[in-house]
C-alpha cells in the first residue's frame, strides 16, 4: 500500500549490484539504510525486495526524473516493470562517459560562425584532473567584443528577422536548443567534466539536466510576455508594454559553466534580446559547443555571440561598451563591485549581479539530526564546495554539538576523491589558483586555533585535489568563518540560543542563502523571516527550481535570476498613451 504523498517503484534489474554501487548503499536482508546518493537532496529509504528487484520509496520533494535517469545504466537495461503514482514516467539512454572528448569548438562565435581572435592570440584551457592542456582557445579582447556587439546590434535592429519573429518562433527555437543538448548529453557532460573537473555523473544528471530544464522553462515565457491595459482618466487608450532591453552582455563563472549559461541565455532570448557572452577562461568549452547547437537550432546570426577571454580585457570591454544595454555578471563580490562602476561611467547600462556567499546552515537540537548531517554535508561538499550557496558556516545547537561534529567528521571521511570519470564523490578543484587559495585558508584555520578533525591538505601530487576538510570549534572572527573559501572545507560552530544565533548568522557581508534544520514549524518560519538572505531552505539545502527567483541580499548581489523576477530583468517597461475621440466603458 502506498502512503499518501509517497511514491513506490518496483524496478526489475538484471544486475542490482551496479545500482547499489551507484547510490552507495549496501543492501542486506531486513535492513534499511539511508543512501548517500550523488548530489541527491532527498531523504530516502531502500529496502530488500525479491530477487533482481528493488523497491525504492521516496518522499515527495524530489526530482523524480533525475532519479529515474540515475538508474538507467547499461548493466540494468530498460525497466520492464516500472510503476508509480503521481509522477511522470520516462526512460533515458544510459550515460556514457567520453574521457577524452574531441574538442569541436575552440574559437570565438560571432554571427553563427567560429572565427579566430582579431589579435590571433590563444590561451590554454587545462584539465584539472591531469594538469595537462586540453586545447588552445581563441583569446578575445576589446576588438573581438566590438565585433560581437556590432553583430548583436544588427540582429536587434528594427525589422530584423529576430525582431520580427513571432513569440512562438522564439519559444520553438529554445525548445529545439534544449532538445539538441539532450541529444548530445553524453558528449556535453564529458566536455564539462574534462574542463571543470566535476564528477561525470553530476555533469550528466545535474548540470546538463538542469540546463535542459532551464531552457524549456524559459521557452514558455516567450509567449507569456504580457502587457497591461490601464483604465486611464479622460479620452485616452493607455497600455503598458514590455520590450526587450537590447544587447545584453553576460559574464558567467566556472563552477557551473553550462547551467549558468542557460540561466543567462534563457530569459534574455525568451524576451527577444541579443547576447554577447564571455565564459570563464577556466571553462570555455561547453559554452562554445552550445553556441554551435544554437546555430543548428536555427537562431539567426548575431543573436548569440560567445567571446572567450580574460576578465580584465574581454570582460571589461563588455561592461564598458557603449552599445551594450545591460550586463549580467555571476562571479566574485570583488569583481561584482567593479561592474556597476563600469556601467555607470559609460552608458548607465542596466546591471544584475549574482555574487559570493558565506551561507549559514543552522542545526537545532529538535531537528532530525541524522538527516541534518546528510543535508549539511551535501550543502557544503557538493560540487567540490564550489557553490556560491555553499553552506560552509554550520551552526549547531550546544545539546547536539559533540555528536554532530563526530558524525560530520566520519561522513567526510567516506568521501571518495579522484578521477571524475570514475565512481567518486569529489573531483579536483577547477584550477591551481583555486586549490592554492583553499589550502592557504585551511592553513589559516589551523594557525588561528580551529580544531581540524579530518582532511587539511592536497590529495596526491597530480591534479588539483583537496581533501574533504572539517573544522570544529570555529570562532566567528577566524578567517575561515568570514571569507568565502569556495572549496571542500566545513566550519562547525556552537550556539546556545536563538537570539545569539541570529546575530552571529548575520555577522557577514554576504546574504545569498541560509538553511534551518528544525521540526518546530513556528521556529522554522520565524528563522526564515528573520534571516537576511535571498533564499532560506528549511530541512534541506541547495534545492533550486527555475520557477523560483534566486539572488542575494547585501554584498551577494543585485536583482534576481530565474522565475518571473528573472524575466523582468531582461525587459524595459514602456507606457503608451493614445488620444481617442471618445472613451466608452
Amino acid at each position: 500500500m502506498i502512503a499518501a504523498g509517497q511514491y513506490l517503484w518496483t524496478l526489475d534489474l538484471p544486475d542490482k549490484s551496479y545500482f547499489e554501487q551507484m547510490i552507495n548503499v549496501s543492501v542486506a536482508p531486513d535492513e534499511r539504510k539511508r543512501p548517500a546518493g550523488r548530489g541527491m537532496r532527498q531523504q530516502s529509504q531502500l529496502s530488500r525486495a525479491p530477487a533482481h528487484s528493488l523497491q525504492y520509496q521516496l518522499k515527495p520533494a524530489i526530482n523524480v526524473i533525475v532519479i529515474i535517469k540515475i538508474l538507467c545504466q547499461p548493466e540494468c537495461g530498460h525497466f520492464s516493470n516500472l510503476s508509480a503514482t503521481g509522477c511522470r514516467l520516462m526512460s533515458a539512454a544510459a550515460p556514457k562517459a567520453i574521457q577524452n572528448p574531441d574538442i569541436k569548438c575552440a574559437k570565438i562565435f560571432i554571427n553563427n560562425e567560429f572565427v579566430d581572435a582579431v589579435s590571433g592570440k590563444t590561451f590554454q584551457t587545462i584539465d584539472p584532473t591531469t594538469e595537462q592542456v586540453i586545447c588552445e582557445v581563441a583569446e578575445g579582447d576589446k576588438a573581438d567584443v566590438d565585433k560581437a556587439v556590432k553583430a548583436a546590434r544588427e540582429a536587434f535592429r528594427l525589422g530584423s528577422p529576430w525582431r520580427r519573429m513571432d513569440a512562438t518562433g522564439k519559444q520553438d527555437l529554445m525548445i529545439k536548443l534544449a532538445d539538441l543538448i539532450e541529444r548530445d548529453r553524453d558528449y556535453i557532460a564529458s566536455l564539462e567534466t574534462k574542463d571543470n573537473g566535476k564528477p561525470f555523473l553530476i555533469s550528466h544528471m545535474v548540470d546538463v539536466g538542469l540546463t535542459i530544464k532551464c531552457l524549456r522553462y524559459h521557452a514558455g515565457w516567450a509567449t507569456k510576455n504580457l502587457g497591461q491595459v490601464v483604465p486611464m482618466d479622460g479620452d485616452f487608450f493607455s497600455y503598458i508594454r514590455k520590450e526587450p532591453v537590447g544587447v545584453c552582455g553576460q559574464i558567467i563563472p566556472w563552477n557551473f559553466p553550462m547551467l549558468m549559461q542557460a540561466w543567462k541565455l534563457g530569459p534574455a532570448l525568451a524576451m527577444g534580446n541579443t547576447v554577447v557572452m564571455k565564459p570563464a577562461e577556466q571553462t570555455p568549452l561547453t559554452a562554445l559547443y552550445i553556441a554551435k547547437l544554437a546555430a543548428e537550432a536555427g537562431y539567426p546570426p548575431g543573436v548569440i555571440n560567445i567571446v572567450p577571454g580574460y576578465g580584465p580585457t574581454a570582460g571589461t570591454a563588455i561592461a564598458e561598451h557603449m552599445d551594450v544595454d545591460k550586463v549580467a555578471f555571476t562571479g566574485s563580490t570583488e569583481i561584482g563591485q567593479l561592474i556597476p562602476q563600469m556601467a555607470a561611467r559609460t552608458n548607465l547600462k542596466r546591471v544584475t549581479l549574482e555574487l559570493g556567499g558565506k551561507s549559514p546552515q543552522i542545526v537545532f537540537a529538535d531537528s532530525d539530526v541524522e538527516a541534518a548531517i546528510d543535508n549539511t554535508h551535501l550543502g557544503l561538499f557538493f560540487n567540490q564546495g564550489q557553490c556560491c550557496t555553499a553552506g560552509s558556516r554550520i551552526f549547531v545547537e550546544e545539546k547536539v554539538y559533540n555528536d554532530f561534529v563526530e558524525a560530520a567528521t566520519e561522513k567526510a571521511k567516506t568521501r571518495k576523491v579522484g578521477n571524475p570519470f570514475t565512481n567518486v564523490d569529489q573531483g579536483p578543484q577547477v584550477d591551481k589558483d583555486q586549490m592554492t587559495k583553499i589550502l592557504e585558508l585551511i592553513d589559516s584555520g589551523k594557525k588561528e586555533g580551529a580544531k581540524m578533525t579530518v582532511g587539511g591538505g592536497r590529495v596526491g601530487d597530480k591534479g588539483y585535489f583537496v581533501a574533504p576538510t572539517v573544522f570544529a570549534d570555529v570562532q566567528d572572527d577566524m578567517r575561515i568563518a568570514k571569507e568565502e573559501i569556495f572549496g571542500p572545507v566545513m566550519q562547525i560552530m556552537k550556539f546556545r540560543s536563538d537570539e545569539e544565533l541570529i546575530a552571529r548568522a548575520h555577522d557577514t557581508i554576504y546574504g545569498l542563502a541560509a538553511s534551518v534544520y528544525t521540526q518546530d514549524v513556528d521556529r522554522a518560519i520565524t528563522m526564515a523571516h528573520s534571516l537576511r538572505a535571498g533564499t532560506v531552505w528549511v530541512n534541506c539545502h541547495n534545492v533550486f527550481d527555475t520557477s523560483m527567483p534566486f539572488g542575494g541580499y547585501k554584498m551577494s548581489g543585485q536583482g534576481r535570476e530565474l522565475g518571473p523576477y528573472g524575466i523582468e530583468a531582461y525587459t524595459e517597461i514602456k507606457s503608451v498613451i493614445m488620444k481617442i475621440s471618445q472613451k466608452n466603458a
